[in-house]
């Protein structure tokens, strides 16, 4: 910032009151604190903040100035030479706030004077000076810690690194034999030096995290209990089998890695510093979730990942979690189910498919491919990763493909529309049959055909993707449009892209159900253009999913650019958000049934527990499917 931007109101809130520079002589500059003079200016940079600071060319003489306060007396002199109310002293407080701002300010330690505590002591001192918002609690705190390093194995040099960690860290540290822990896992637990003799109070005083070594891989779980970081690392571990890497000697350093991060991440809780992994800046970890550490040897390295487990001990994280809510929060959430190290899925992957005119993404599910297409890739890959949960849920429920499964969206309004779409397209097809086969006299659900033609005044989205899919694609398609009878809700309508000759589906290429005909025929024809680049350029995909417009409740209308017009995805998803309330309520109407949560039974296998559990973590909802119907073909193409 500029420091001349300061003025005589910036100095004290009101005439005659305390303010940043009376106040001056509790703090000091952090430990570590670099400082570069510029001519106009001075330049610090912190643990992980730096600040800019600019004005005239006496900027540097009043830096050189506070930086001697901070260090020495404590200001007491330069806040009587700085008047109130004078341009000095309001330069002098903006300098201080945003000294503050940027947290390279610290609590001098009670009756002294000078130095940070540490700065001219030990490692561990300087370290807690440099980080910790008040370093005397913090290594106070340590001081009254102990920690037991417990392993099969306490010679191994996965134990003798975390306890040589530890005691660098200035922690006691004793290390013993736990026979009950699996070869490769160390266990670090921090208490209090003097034991409860109450086991309730010692086990919520208690601190731990698992450090866990594998063939080539390895990994730090969050800080819990004893119980919540056993399970993580039973987790962690039997996710990471897969990644093993038989073979070869191992890198001298992994271990080394892994145990130091361990005795980093347990000395911070302990101390109450913020877990590293905040630390580490990464815009891939989600807010609110735990964070495990995984290192492989090839290359060296350790990444924190975003650690959905399967079992959950801890309160803080049985919480349940928030809804995803939008559209970029749900592909947020996606890399997390998807990790290659720690995830529950296969990620989508574009590979070399084709992009235009519609996007489509392939990942495997159960060793079958399955291919994903929608109007832009991103929405291809959320479409993909919610059928790929589906199908790998609803062998847990039911063991025969095609049955009506358990539905997953991004959300509970996601998941209830992707459910809904599903059970309205029943009645849409009956409709259909029944204007074609009885002239519209008979047939279980009431409605009527709409014409429907691609003529100018049709939504733009319409008209392209039919199109894309008559002239671009050289389909000879017709399409079919019917509006339900929802039974005082909202408006349903129903549309089918029909082919002559193809007998497979039945002659219908796509299918939707939305609020709109035009909104209708643009999905159905999509889906249709889906269908026919999947069929030339995935020929050997055993799964193919079709968009609907159930994604379209995760638009919101301010993620669109001014530029942008219903011609754009991003506009017309967000046009058709504010109709998903009505569309939801006409279906439950025309179906009479209202999805419910979906539990996986008590005797479902743990892999099937282990997704479901990750997806509502990361804000994913799971519904019940219709009772007795199965998944309708033309509308989801679970299978082909």
């Amino acid at each position: 910032m500029t420091v001349d931007q300061a003025g005589p109101d910036m100095a004290t809130s009101q005439e005659g009151e305390p303010d940043a520079l009376d106040s001056l002589g509790r703090w000091t500059l952090r430990p570590g604190v670099s400082v570069t003079v510029l001519p106009h200016g001075v330049h610090l940079r912190g643990w992980i903040t730096s600040v800019t600071l600019e004005g005239g060319a006496g900027l540097p003489v009043l830096w050189g100035r506070l930086a001697e306060a901070l260090a020495g007396e404590g200001g007491a002199e330069l806040a009587r030479a700085a008047v109130a109310g004078s341009p000095l002293r309001a330069a002098l407080v903006t300098v201080i706030g945003q000294l503050h701002d940027h947290d390279l300010l610290v609590e001098r330690p009670a009756g002294e004077k000078g130095d940070a505590a540490g700065e001219n002591g030990d490692a561990v001192g300087q370290w807690l000076g440099a980080v910790a918002d008040r370093p005397e609690e913090a290594a106070a705190a340590l001081i009254r810690s102990r920690v037991r390093v417990l392993a099969a194995r306490p010679d191994g040099p996965l134990a003798r690194a975390a306890a040589r960690a530890l005691d660098r860290a200035g922690v006691r540290a004793a290390t013993a034999e736990a026979s009950d822990l699996p070869d490769g896992q160390v266990l670090l637990v921090a208490g209090p030096a003097e034991p409860s003799p109450f086991a309730a109070e010692q086990d919520a005083e208690e601190r731990s995290v698992v450090v866990g070594l594998r063939p080539g891989v390895g990994f730090v779980t969050p800080v819990g209990s004893v119980g919540q970081a056993r399970a993580d690392a039973d987790g962690l571990a039997d996710r990471l089998r897969r990644r093993e890497a038989l073979g070869g000697a191992e890198h001298p350093g992994l271990p080394a890695l892994l145990a130091s991060s361990a005795a980093q991440r347990l000395v911070c809780a302990v101390a109450g510093l913020r877990d590293p992994s905040a630390e580490a800046g990464d815009a891939r970890l989600i807010p609110g979730l735990p964070a495990a550490l995984v290192a492989e040897r090839e290359p060296l390295r350790g990444e924190y990942r975003t650690w959905a487990g399967p079992v959950l001990v801890d309160a803080d994280r049985v919480r349940p979690r928030a809804d995803v809510r939008a559209l970029t929060e749900a592909l947020a959430r996606i890399p997390v189910l998807t990790d290659r190290l720690a995830g529950v899925l296969d990620e989508p992957d574009p590979g070399a498919l084709p992009q235009l005119p519609a996007a489509l993404v392939l990942s495997s599910v159960a060793g079958e491919v399955l291919v994903s297409g929608s109007a832009r890739a991103d929405l291809a890959r959320l479409e993909a990763v919610c059928r790929a949960a589906e199908l790998l849920l609803q062998k847990g429920e039911s063991g025969l493909e095609g049955e009506g499964g358990p539905v997953v969206g991004a959300g509970a309004v996601h998941a209830r529309g992707r459910a809904l779409r599903r059970a309205g397209a029943e009645a849409g097809t009956a409709v259909q049959q029944r204007d074609t086969r009885s002239g519209g006299t008979a047939g279980p659900f009431g409605g009527a055909a709409v014409p429907w033609s691609p003529e100018p005044g049709r939504h733009p989205q319409a008209l392209h993707w039919w199109s894309v899919l008559v002239r671009r694609l050289g389909v000879d398609a017709d399409v079919a449009v019917s509006r339900l009878d929802a039974g005082g809700g909202g408006a349903v309508f129903h549309a089918e892209v029909q082919v002559q000759g193809r007998t497979a589906t039945g002659g219908v290429l796509g299918a939707a159900v939305e609020a709109s005909a035009d909104d209708a025929v643009a999905f159905a024809a999509l889906s249709a253009v889906v269908e026919v680049q999947a069929a030339a350029d995935a020929p050997h995909a055993r799964h193919l999913v079709t968009p609907s417009g159930a994604v379209a409740s995760l638009a919101r209308p301010e993620a669109t650019a001014p530029w942008e017009d219903a011609g754009w995805t991003t506009a017309w998803l967000a046009e058709s958000a504010a109709r998903e309330p009505e569309l939801q309520e006409g279906l439950a109407a025309l179906t009479g049934w209202f999805p419910q949560p979906w539990e996986p039974p008590a005797d479902a296998h743990a892999d099937v527990r282990a997704l479901w559990s990750a997806l509502r973590q990361c804000g994913f909802s799971v519904l019940s499917a219709r009772p007795g119907h199965r998944t309708h073909p033309t509308l989801t193409k679970g299978s082909r």
